[in-house]
């Protein structure tokens, strides 16, 4: 185990990746319900809606066979599931078009362009003519997003009535979901500045007995956890509905919503599959310690050609598109660094397959402080960012700050690497920047106009 792992290589124990495997799982679980609720709350264009049931196995068996996937082949601490946007735009963008089979059919054609990409080569060359210092700004965004992530599901942030985000959903702290976070978040930092082994696991567990404990005395509002409500299940055990796994049209879309839509929703499911994947495994290597000095992630080509496997996954069971999950970084601040953790949180996934009433009581607010505490270590990367060079510190700030204030990784990033080739060339050294970053920097700037060029080309036709 230890030489298939690289354990002692990579400065890892069994009981570190064991404790680092269950909290990524822990701290990820939520898709179980969040995932079937995104989709299952969608129509396709006949009217149709997915079974809940249904979506929730689909969902844990790509998890499960993703994850695992990237354990044995990728060798890298990454959970694997549904990722959040790329089944947004399954929902909200491809479904009002075209049949569910057929907004799965580019689901799976989206998986098969990235192995295409990861096979090839290409994608490995593009994540390598990334600079350094982007790479470092990347993990510190994502520290950033995640912590937002973690302080809106936990409502200690909200959407404002007269500002963007307030503090609390009523502009002040009140309910006993927040309050629990503020315990859980104040606990898991206690027990991690001390150094006590599985700090984040033991605060979420013990903030989620506290979660079930209130809610089992005081009676909250169900809506006031969010999607999970922290109560005791009624049952252990509960057989899984595999009923969509399987149900594709794979060129359907082209034929049902037209060339020109399918195309659209296919290139904003490779592009946001691409580089939010791209973005979380640097950040969360970085986090690691697992990237070299010239900034590159071991074992780079399987673990880029796995998330493409796991986008087709996805799509065959009807879960969505998988993708590498950023809160892989609560586990690598457990101390997971190879993929025998990913084996351990693929192996709770199988698990809960079987046992969804327990996998469903971990609520918000106590999975959220481990993602601020993570989102805390990923801001000490920001130390390795050259500020004093401002054409390195610009595009660097922009990476950081428009993936939490857009909610997107593929965001940040972009405008990272379109800025820093602008600023590169303005300044006369156009010629220094690799040609790959070239066309990476148009994609992106045909990424961000798609809306307007959709209509172009719509008005062209007609």
């Amino acid at each position: 185990m230890d030489r298939f792992f690289e354990l002692s290589a990579r400065g890892s124990t069994v009981g570190r990746e064991v404790r680092g495997g269950i909290t990524t799982f822990m701290a990820m679980a939520y898709i179980i319900l969040l995932n079937p609720i995104i989709l299952g709350g969608a129509v396709d264009v006949t009217g149709a809606r997915l079974s809940i049931p249904q979506l929730t196995a689909s969902t844990i068996t790509a998890a499960s066979v993703s994850t695992l996937l990237m354990g044995v082949v990728g060798n890298a601490p990454f959970g694997v599931a549904a990722g959040l946007g790329l089944n947004a735009v399954v929902a909200y963008q491809a479904a009002p078009h075209m049949t569910w089979p057929q907004a799965m059919g580019l689901v799976v054609l989206e998986g098969l362009v990235i192995v295409v990409l990861a096979i090839s080569g290409l994608r490995r060359l593009i994540m390598n003519s990334i600079p350094l210092a982007l790479k470092h700004a990347i993990s510190v965004g994502i520290g950033m997003f995640i912590t937002l992530i973690g302080l809106v599901d936990a409502g200690f942030v909200a959407k404002g009535t007269g500002t963007p985000v307030q503090l609390g959903r009523t502009g002040h702290l009140t309910g006993w979901p927040v309050a629990i976070f503020c315990f859980g978040l104040l606990l898991v930092i206690v027990l991690y500045v001390r150094k006590v082994r599985g700090a984040i696991l033991i605060g979420i567990g013990v903030t989620a007995v506290l979660a079930i404990l209130v809610d089992s005395v005081a009676r909250i509002e169900p809506g006031e956890w969010g999607v999970v409500v922290p109560r005791v299940p009624e049952g252990v055990v509960a057989l899984p509905d595999l009923g969509l796994i399987g149900r594709v049209d794979l060129f359907g879309g082209f034929g049902r919503a037209g060339a020109v839509t399918a195309t659209v929703v296919l290139f904003t499911l490779v592009l946001s599959g691409f580089f939010d994947a791209m973005g979380t495994i640097i950040g969360v290597s970085d986090e690691a310690g697992l990237i070299d000095a010239e900034g590159r992630v071991p074992r780079l080509g399987a673990v880029l050609t796995v998330d493409g496997v796991a986008g087709t996954v996805g799509g065959l069971s009807s879960a969505s598109a998988n993708t590498v999950f950023v809160e892989s970084a609560a586990g690598v601040g457990e101390g997971a660094r190879t993929g025998l953790a990913a084996l351990v949180t693929g192996g709770l996934f199988v698990l809960a397959l079987f046992f969804t009433p327990i996998a469903s009581v971990v609520p918000a607010a106590a999975a959220a402080p481990a993602l601020v505490l993570v989102g805390a270590l990923m801001m000490t990367q920001a130390r390795n960012v050259p500020w004093d060079d401002l054409p390195l510190a610009v595009p660097a700030f922009l990476t950081i700050a428009l993936m939490p204030f857009t909610y997107s990784i593929t965001n940040g990033v972009g405008a990272g690497v379109i800025s820093y080739t602008v600023i590169q060339a303005a300044a006369g050294r156009g010629r220094e920047i690799p040609w790959l970053l070239w066309v990476v920097t148009a994609v992106f700037a045909a990424y961000f106009a798609i809306e307007a060029l959709q209509g172009m080309f719509a008005r062209g036709l007609a």
